[in-house]
């Protein structure tokens, strides 16, 4: 049981809790304990993409944290809350409502290196507290602003319909909520990023929707919801949604090396006289040995799997 579930995180679970869930089936499958941990955080009102690891693959964990992501999210226009999502008070409100086209033209500003100020309502820490804790203390929480990449970022068609559209003005069709499409680096809050684009379009908004389409390697593909794990658990069936290991790495060039070399990477020792550069994933056969990095001839172990 060395692998990675992809759940399908349903609306209203938090990551820790999807944790929980996930080491639940594996007894209940007859699995027995397994030390299971996740590859990105996810707020209970988001839902989407959420890795799993499961045994050795929970060594890979970090590095799925640091991973790119892609999300679609939906901001209404004319509010913005202390949570900047639907879960908080109302603390501004705005009348304008931006048109499609301007939406289009101000996608470029946020495309790109931007600077961002993470929401209050964070689990980044600050003083060793979380700033989520100090906001609902009523602590006034003074977040520093950080450098992240905007890879993409589009926005879908504007609906059609009374339910998408405010009152015409002057002819233009004037927006109440707009729904995106991001690609982000790691340590992007997608909250912040649709509170900056209300006050760019001269508004306020909030996110009304959330969900992670996108996660490193794992996609909505790969995804298997709660309840199908619940059931594939009572027929001991868990094992046909596990990927592999090296599922997490598919990115990674492969290096193929002899039992005598896999016995020293097990060993912590470095290997010399493959010259190669980079990140590698050291294989003896079909069994990975362990993440390697290698600077000329040298390779050393960076992360080494018990298989």
């Amino acid at each position: 049981m060395h692998g990675w579930i992809i759940l399908d995180k349903p609306h209203g679970l938090g990551s820790t809790q999807a944790v929980s869930a996930v080491k639940r089936v594996l007894r209940q499958s007859g699995a027995g304990k397994w030390k299971v941990g996740h590859g990105g955080t996810l707020d209970p009102l988001a839902t989407g993409v959420l890795p799993i690891a499961i045994g050795e693959a929970t060594k890979l964990a970090g590095r799925m944290l640091d991973s790119d992501k892609i999300y679609d999210f939906t901001v209404a226009f004319g509010v913005q809350t202390d949570t900047l999502d639907l879960e908080g008070k109302v603390i501004a409100k705005s009348d304008h409502r931006p048109t499609w086209s301007e939406v289009e033209a101000i996608l470029p500003r946020f495309t790109g290196p931007i600077e961002q100020i993470p929401p209050a309502y964070s689990a980044i820490l600050i003083d060793g507290q979380r700033a989520y804790d100090l906001a609902r203390k009523g602590e006034a929480v003074e977040m520093k602003t950080r450098s992240v990449t905007i890879y993409s970022l589009r926005a879908s068609a504007p609906p059609r319909g009374k339910n998408g559209f405010a009152p015409r003005c002057g002819g233009a069709e004037y927006l109440d909520k707009f729904t995106f499409r991001a690609h982000v680096s790691k340590g992007t809050y997608i909250r912040s990023l649709a509170r900056d684009i209300a006050l760019a379009l001269g508004t306020v908004g909030h996110v009304t929707m959330l969900r992670r389409v996108k996660a490193g390697p794992f996609t909505l593909d790969s995804a298997i919801s709660l309840d199908i794990l619940n059931d594939a658990a009572t027929g001991h069936g868990i094992g046909q949604y596990m990927l592999p290991l090296t599922a997490g790495l598919d990115d990674i060039p492969a290096l193929s090396v002899s039992p005598d070399e896999a016995l020293a990477l097990r060993q912590g020792k470095m290997l010399i006289g493959k010259p190669h550069t980079g990140l590698l994933l050291a294989m003896l056969g079909e069994t990975p040995i362990a993440l390697v990095e290698s600077s000329g001839p040298d390779i050393r172990v960076v992360r080494g799997f018990n298989l």
